[in-house]
C-alpha cells in the first residue's frame, strides 16, 4: 500500500534523482568522446538520455515491475561497448562500422527480451538464478561499483596520478554520509545520500572554485544513429544476445532481491512488464546514441540505506530528472556535479548492496566442496576485474568484451556450477536405495 504523498516522499523524490543523475550521467559523455561524436551531438545525447531515463523510471514505478528499482543505462552494456570500440580500434576497424553493428545488436537485444519476456521467460531465469547465483552477482556488482567510485574519488588527473585535496575531500563527504546513515535519527539518516550530495557539492565550489566542468549543453541539430547506420555484423550480433541474456538476469537479479524487502513476491506479469519496457526502451537507445537500458540492481543499496520504500518517490525523481532533459539550462547545471563528490556519495550508499548479498546465502550450508560453488565465481570474477583489458587483445575481436568482464564470466560460471550440483544431486535420489 503506497503513502499519501508527503514532505518525506518529496525529499526522497529529489534524493532520487541526484541518485540517478549520478549513475547515468558519465555514460553518454564518455561514449561521445570514444565515438568521435561533436560536443553538439554530445549534448543532444545527454538531454535525450535525461528524457528517457526519467521516463522509463515512471513507467516501471507505476506499470512495470512496480517496485522503487531504477532502470537506466546498463553497465553491463556500457562495458561491452567500451571493449568493442578499443578494440576495433587498435584492429584497424572503423568506429562507424562497429556503431552501426553495435545500433543493430542494440534493437535485436532489445527484441529478444520483449519477445522471451511475453513467453514467460522469466521462469526459466528465476530457476537459473538461486540464491547463490544471485549472491554471486550482488557480490561482484558491488566490487564492481566500489572500484569504480573509489577510482572516481581520487580525482584522478591526466598524468593517472591521484589529486591529494580532492581526495581528501572525498573521504571526508563520504565520512560524513556514514556518520549521518548509522547516528543520524529520523530525516537526518534517511536522507544521508542528498545531505551529502548538497554539502559535498557546496564544499567543492568553495575550495575549487576555478575548476568547473565545461559547458556541454549547446544547440545542435537532431542526428539519429550518431554511432552509425544499422548494419548486421554476426559477431557483434552474437555478443549482443549473450550480454542481452545477462542484462535480462540482472533484472531477475535485482527484482528476487527486492522481494526480500518488500516481503511479496513477484509475478510473472510483473516481469513480462518490466521486460517489455526495458526491452522497448532498448531498441530507442541506438536511434540517439545511448546504450541500452537495463534494470538496476544496486537501487537496492538505497533502498537499504533509506529504508523509504514508495513507488511514488521514484516516480517523483523520475520526473525531476525528465525534467532536466525538457530545461537545456537546467540540465547543463546538474550535468557539473563534481564526479569525485557524487562517487563519494555512492561508495556509501552501495555498502547495504554487499549485505544483501549476504543476506541472499541465509539458509545454504557450505562445506570444503561445496564452498567452491561460490568461491571460484566470485574470486574469478574479481581476478578478471582486476586484469587490465589490454590482457584479452590476443583473443578473437568479439570475445574480448566477454572475456575482460569479470561480472559476466562470473556469473556464467556461477550458473554453470549450479547446474552441474543440480544434476549431481538429482542422479544422487536416482541411485541411492530407498530407505
Amino acid at each position: 500500500m503506497e503513502k499519501k504523498l508527503t514532505p518525506q516522499i518529496g525529499l526522497a523524490g529529489v534524493q532520487w534523482m541526484f541518485f540517478i543523475l549520478t549513475n547515468t550521467v558519465v555514460v553518454p559523455l564518455t561514449l561521445g568522446q570514444l565515438f568521435h561524436l561533436s560536443s553538439g551531438q554530445i549534448a543532444f545525447t545527454l538531454q535525450l538520455s535525461f528524457l528517457l531515463t526519467g521516463a522509463v523510471c515512471i513507467i516501471q514505478a507505476l506499470w512495470g515491475h512496480r517496485y522503487a528499482v531504477m532502470d537506466g543505462p546498463s553497465g553491463v552494456w556500457w562495458g561491452c561497448t567500451l571493449s568493442l570500440a578499443a578494440s576495433a580500434a587498435l584492429g584497424g576497424s572503423s568506429l562507424t562500422a562497429v556503431g552501426g553493428g553495435l545500433a543493430a545488436g542494440f534493437i535485436l537485444s532489445g527484441l529478444m527480451m520483449i519477445v522471451l519476456g511475453s513467453l514467460g521467460f522469466a521462469k526459466v531465469l528465476t530457476k537459473l538464478f538461486n540464491s547463490i547465483v544471485i549472491s554471486v552477482s550482488l557480490f561482484l556488482l558491488s566490487a564492481q561499483l566500489m572500484m569504480h567510485f573509489f577510482t572516481g574519488m581520487l580525482g584522478i588527473k591526466e598524468n593517472g596520478l591521484m589529486d591529494p585535496p580532492v581526495a581528501a575531500l572525498s573521504i571526508g563527504i563520504a565520512l560524513f554520509v556514514g556518520i549521518a546513515f548509522l547516528k543520524g535519527r529520523g530525516w537526518v539518516s534517511n536522507f544521508a545520500l542528498l545531505l551529502g550530495i548538497v554539502f559535498g557539492w557546496i564544499g567543492y565550489a568553495l575550495i575549487f572554485p576555478s575548476s568547473g566542468s565545461p559547458q556541454v549543453l549547446t544547440d545542435t541539430p537532431m542526428v539519429l544513429f550518431p554511432w552509425g547506420p544499422p548494419r548486421l555484423d554476426f559477431g557483434i550480433a552474437l555478443t549482443s544476445f549473450i550480454v542481452g541474456f545477462i542484462n535480462m538476469s540482472n533484472t531477475v537479479t535485482a527484482l528476487t532481491a527486492a522481494e526480500k524487502l518488500y516481503g511479496q513476491k513477484t509475478t510473472q506479469k510483473q516481469y513480462r512488464r518490466s521486460f517489455l519496457i526495458t526491452g522497448l526502451f532498448t531498441m530507442l537507445s541506438p536511434i540517439f546514441g545511448l546504450i541500452p537500458f537495463g534494470t538496476f540492481a544496486s537501487s537496492l543499496g538505497l533502498l537499504e540505506s533509506t529504508k523509504i520504500l514508495q513507488r511514488s518517490a521514484l516516480a517523483i525523481g523520475g520526473g525531476l530528472f525528465l525534467m532536466l532533459g525538457l530545461i537545456p539550462p537546467l540540465g547543463e547545471l546538474f550535468a557539473r556535479l563534481p564526479l569525485s563528490v557524487g562517487s563519494a556519495v555512492l561508495f556509501v550508499a552501495y555498502l547495504q548492496m554487499f549485505g544483501t548479498a549476504v543476506r541472499s546465502l541465509q539458509g545454504n550450508v557450505f562445506d570444503s566442496k561445496s564452498i567452491y560453488r561460490l568461491a571460484l565465481p566470485i574470486l574469478l570474477g574479481v581476478s578478471i576485474m582486476n586484469t587490465p583489458p589490454i590482457t584479452f587483445t590476443e583473443l578473437p575481436v568479439y570475445i574480448q568484451p566477454l572475456a575482460s568482464n569479470g561480472l559476466v564470466i562470473g556469473i556464467l560460471v556461477s550458473v554453470f556450477l549450479e547446474l552441474i550440483a543440480n544434476r549431481s544431486r538429482v542422479k544422487e535420489k536416482l541411485v541411492s536405495p530407498p530407505e
